[in-house]
């Protein structure tokens, strides 16, 4: 992902604007996060078990595409979401790098409840950084990295609500959608045009040629570096303007439930990643819990060496996990 400091493009306020009219008949408005007296039972999202498969993941080496370690994991992932009772998709694609390099990428999609028409997306991206190219250390900025924060994290979330799902299914349709190819954009040091579309190749991919025909979903979530302690969430500026009212549902629930300092209700920065080509090429509100400090920017780590396993906190799973478990099942 890449966070940028631009004005949002004239053309895409309008199409927000188109969207955000024809969603108010999907049912996102602010009067349905309130639910008074809503008894829904919501289970317990295990940390220990999410910590568990962010480590699995990390355990194969970068998971870059092209790489053994990448087909590796891909199968493991798979497997996992078969295990936990899903209708699994492969999306297997090939796709061209910013700079020619040609991807063979994976999708890789786990739907709950396929036959029902009210759907939830959830999403993050699978592989990990080809390059350190943050690293302080200049001689290893062609490093591959772990990514256990900038992959792995948000991917442990999603198996572990995965799990969940196969125990107890929620009133709506849930699809789990691991994308492909989100972090090989250009090499800082690359002196080229720096385009959007050279990120999230496996979402670009995902949201124009859906798993099933017709795809559509009332809105998504995204989770992107959502391991590190202390971690801190605002609200992203593009899904400010196309999803905000989903925005407001998931930073009210994960206050409600006592993590009002991880989920900060202010704004943050505009984020290039996957829920904006979600959103612009399959009209689905989708909004980016993403780790962001004031201070730093993204994660002290991100795309450097550091990014490992001692970076990924229990607790922050946790915050981020039963957030995600309160909306989806409490959705009507």
């Amino acid at each position: 992902m890449k966070r940028n400091y631009t004005i949002i493009p004239l053309s895409l306020l309008l199409l927000i604007a188109m969207v955000a009219c024809s969603n108010k008949s999907k049912g996102t408005t602010d009067s349905e996060e309130k639910q008074p007296g809503s008894t829904v039972s919501v289970p317990q999202f295990d940390a220990d078990s999410a910590y568990r498969y962010v480590k699995a993941q990390v355990d194969f080496g970068p998971r870059v595409p092209n790489t053994a370690a990448h087909k590796a994991c891909g199968e493991y992932l798979a497997k996992k979401l078969e295990q936990f009772g899903a209708t699994v998709y492969n999306q297997q694609a090939d796709l061209i790098a910013y700079d020619g390099t040609l991807l063979k990428a994976r999708n890789i999609i786990g739907s709950y409840k396929p036959e029902t028409k009210k759907r939830i997306v959830l999403l993050s991206h699978w592989d990990s950084r080809p390059w350190a190219d943050a690293d302080p250390d200049e001689t290893k900025r062609h490093t591959p990295i772990l990514g256990a924060n900038d992959g792995a994290s948000g991917v442990g979330v999603l198996l572990e609500i995965a799990r969940q799902l196969h125990k107890q299914l929620p009133e709506l349709g849930i699809d789990i959608v691991l994308v492909d190819a989100e972090d090989y954009g250009p090499h800082q040091s690359y002196t080229g045009n720096h385009k959007e579309e050279y990120w999230g190749l496996g979402s670009q991919y995902w949201a124009q040629n859906p798993h099933v025909q017709g795809y559509n979903a009332r809105f998504g979530i995204l989770l992107d570096m959502v391991g590190a302690k202390d971690a801190t969430f605002f609200y992203e500026r593009y899904s400010e303007e196309f999803a905000k009212d989903i925005n407001r549902k998931v930073w009210n629930a994960a206050n409600n439930l006592g993590y009002g300092r991880y989920f900060v209700k202010e704004k943050g920065s505009t984020v290039t990643d996957d829920h904006l080509f979600v959103y612009r090429n399959a009209r689905i509100p989708t909004i980016d819990i993403i780790q962001y400090s004031e201070e730093t920017g993204f994660y002290e780590n991100w795309h450097t060496l550091k990014d490992d396993m001692d970076g990924i906190d229990r607790n922050t799973l946790k915050a981020v996990g039963q957030t995600v478990m309160e909306v989806i099942y409490k959705e009507k």
